[in-house]
Parts: C-alpha cells; sequence; structure tokens
C-alpha cells in the first residue's frame, strides 16, 4: 500500500477578461486571484469560499491544511486528481474586514462563467459559506443538507463540511468520508450509464 502525499494541483490561469477585476474591491487586499486548480476538465468541481494560501509569506509552493484534507478524503474515496477541480466563491483570499454578503454576491458572476464553460457532472460544495453561496440561500447548512444530491441550478450538487472545520474537530472526519464516499459512489454511477 502506497502513502498518500498530497500535492500543489496545478493552478489554472485567470481569464485576462478579469485577472484585474475590482468589483468586488478584494484586489485592494493585496491578494492575488485565483481561478482555480486540479484538472479544468474534470467532472467533479468542488467550491471553497475562498483559495487561501498557495504560498509560504516568503512566496514559496506549499500545500496548505485546507488542501491536505481536501486530497486525502478525495484519495480514500478512490477518486483521482483528473476528476477534480477546485474554484471558490472569492477568487482572492480576504485578509482583512469585507462586506461579506456583498462580495459574495458580486464574485458570483465569476463561478457563473466557469459553470456555463466547465458543465461539471457533479458540483461539492464544502463549508456553510460556499453552501450559503451556492444555493443562494442565508440559512442553508451542510448538518441538514449533507448525504443527499441537490438540483442546484441545473447541477447534480452535494455537501459537506469544509476541511479546515475537519481538521479544527476531527470527530467530523467519518461526516467528512461517509460525504465523499457518498460523491464518489454517485459520480461512478454515472460513467456507468
Amino acid at each position: 500500500m502506497s502513502l498518500f502525499c498530497p500535492i500543489l494541483w496545478p493552478e489554472e490561469p485567470t481569464p485576462d477578461l478579469y485577472k484585474h477585476c475590482g468589483e468586488c474591491g478584494l484586489d485592494q487586499h493585496g491578494s492575488r486571484m485565483i481561478w482555480g486548480e486540479g484538472n479544468p476538465d474534470a467532472p467533479i468541481m468542488i467550491l471553497l469560499d475562498n483559495p487561501g494560501a498557495r504560498e509560504d509569506r516568503e512566496g514559496n509552493p506549499f500545500v496548505c491544511g485546507t488542501r491536505q484534507t481536501l486530497q486525502q478524503a478525495a484519495n480514500e474515496a478512490g477518486l483521482k486528481n483528473k476528476d477534480l477541480y477546485v474554484t471558490y466563491i472569492l477568487k482572492r483570499k480576504p485578509v482583512r474586514a469585507y462586506e461579506k454578503e456583498e462580495v459574495r454576491h458580486i464574485c458570483m458572476n465569476h463561478l457563473k462563467q466557469q459553470l456555463l464553460t466547465k458543465k461539471p457532472a457533479f458540483i461539492l460544495c464544502l463549508g456553510n459559506v460556499a453552501v450559503q453561496s451556492f444555493f443562494n440561500n442565508r440559512e442553508a447548512e451542510v448538518k441538514t443538507l449533507h448525504g443527499k444530491i441537490h438540483i442546484v441550478n441545473g447541477f447534480q450538487t452535494t455537501v459537506s463540511y469544509h476541511p479546515l472545520a475537519v481538521r479544527r474537530r476531527p470527530n467530523l472526519w467519518s461526516v467528512f468520508m461517509k460525504d465523499w464516499n457518498f460523491l464518489a459512489e454517485n459520480y461512478k454511477e454515472a460513467i456507468k450509464k
């Protein structure tokens, strides 16, 4: 049995049209735009709240805890890197206070553009911020929506906890894995057809 080793997935270049977008104001935070990572043509799109960090303070690439936990769960569920593409509600990491609801609403336009071109077979929303933004429901919560397929904006969507929540609360790992296995089973069933 080989040991699992997380890697920094390749970053998809931000389309030229959006590279200098300042509509939401996060460009003033000093973080760069990250459009997505992994396989841009993957059948499964994973949706997080924001890209977090792909580099340390000195600018050296590293695999953060969110990415480590996400990749470990995907690996244990039998999904391959080629099956997965990760993107975000916010394409820049916020580094100070901002108008959360307004900024998320504005940034959803980028995600809508991605969905038009990528047309994933499945979407996995990780964490309440991703769930509430994608479901367009401020009351939506992972704890009541996970373990099921929902049709959201025409896409087969399921949800689970944010990988950082799982790292902070290890008791969530079994539920997290159950949700990843549920996604993997549905995906494998779909490709048999």
